[in-house]
């Protein structure tokens, strides 16, 4: 019989994420510090309306694109968070998650050969949609010394004739770190020097610790070369809605929206109709959890310094990037060691490049009463681990 694979799909490595994960959830009394899903219920208000639409019976496809009234909300989120209009009916996509936007983002935008560059470390989906799009990935080596940023001058030295589209994946999983406005202003002179495009994944632009989030939309000359990708998952607790969007311009959208019709036909009308409601009315909602996760994100910069091990302080999202390298091991066996020994799961930092080793990335979308057991568990370790040493 033929070989019935297709052989880049076949090259692909399975995702890194789930693989603790997996073994955690069979382990009594283990706690999983590695999945990037929050702890909070979906607010009442925002279910009571997924529920309204089931007992209205309005359940059938809605448009391609979305639901009117969504992307219209969406036009209206993104202009009260970022000055930024965008034409509900030709530049808003309603998407399946953000992951689907990025799949999606790239088919529509990528010619067999073309290069997508990926700074990481970085979300585990961007390399596998470049290569399903027939594009070349091109990783760009963030570094701990610059805070995880994306620099102009990093861009610059990994942009050749083929550069087609750069992914801005920041406030950035696994690492927390964030660009601020200088950061985006260096950077879209370099983008629009040698005219090429983005994809910017600002699915944690909620989470966001200092000032509020910039985007890169919001610098002039980069709205018209950016798909912005976001979505309701991670700011209001909606994973398992699985509703993004994707915001840009028409002639894109256009194409994104062909992809998406072939494909998927509509995202769930249950979870537009519950989106629809997160977004007119959910901003406390989302600043209630934001508070949660800043109070975690400190209790745990804290207990890293009181173990000694060094972590730079992360701004965004809800994941901390501790470094680990004085104890000489994999981040991969220092993950599988703390697991099977003090039943810890997190994710070695190599999952999301090469660069990422060396790493352990934690996340803090647990309840600070798990994370004070799990940091008690990972202080009695790392003290064993310096004894053996």
């Amino acid at each position: 019989m033929r070989n019935p694979l297709a052989d880049k799909v076949v090259g692909i490595k399975p995702s890194g994420i789930r693989k603790f994960f997996d073994i955690a959830s069979e382990m009594k009394d283990a706690i999983s510090l590695g999945v990037g899903e929050p702890d909070f219920d979906t607010p009442w208000h925002i279910r009571d309306e997924g529920i309204y639409s089931l007992e209205q019976g309005r359940t059938i496809y809605t448009s391609n694109a979305g639901l009117k009234e969504l992307r219209q909300e969406i036009s209206n989120y993104i202009h009260r968070k970022q000055g930024v209009w965008y034409d509900p009916g030709k530049e808003v996509l309603v998407t399946v998650g953000g992951s689907e936007a990025i799949d999606i983002g790239i088919r529509a935008m990528i010619n067999p050969g073309e290069e997508v560059l990926i700074p990481q470390p970085s979300f585990v989906s961007y390399e596998p949609c470049a290569v399903l799009a027939g594009a070349v990935p091109v990783v760009i080596n963030l570094k701990e010394e610059n805070q995880f940023r994306l620099t102009a001058e990093e861009l610059e030295e990994a942009i050749t004739d083929r550069t087609k589209l750069l992914v801005l994946p920041f406030p950035n999983n696994p690492t927390g770190a964030i660009m601020e406005k200088a950061d985006l202003e260096a950077i879209a002179e370099v983008i629009v020097k040698h005219d090429i495009f983005v994809m910017s994944d600002e699915i944690y632009s909620e989470l966001t610790y200092t000032d509020k989030h910039v985007s890169i939309i919001e610098i002039p000359g980069m709205r018209e070369r950016t798909i912005l990708i976001n979505g309701f998952s991670k700011a209001y607790a909606m994973t398992g809605w699985r509703l993004g969007y994707a915001c840009g311009p028409a002639e894109i959208i256009e194409q994104m929206t062909k992809i998406h019709q072939f494909a998927i036909m509509c995202a769930p009308s249950t979870s537009q109709y519950a989106a629809i409601e997160a977004l007119k009315n959910g901003d406390e909602d989302v600043v209630e959890m934001r508070t949660a996760y800043n109070q975690r994100r400190r209790y745990l910069l804290n207990a890293f310094q009181e173990m000694g091990l060094s972590c730079f302080e992360p701004y965004g999202a809800f994941y901390m990037f501790p470094c680990i390298k004085e104890f000489g091991m994999s981040s991969d066996d220092f993950a599988t060691r703390f697991l099977r020994e003090e039943k810890v799961a997190v994710v070695p930092g190599n999952a999301f490049g090469d660069c990422g080793e060396g790493y352990l990335r934690i996340s803090y979308a647990y309840s600070l009463d798990h994370l004070k057991i799990a940091m008690g568990r990972m202080k009695k370790f790392i003290t064993r681990l310096r004894t053996e040493n």
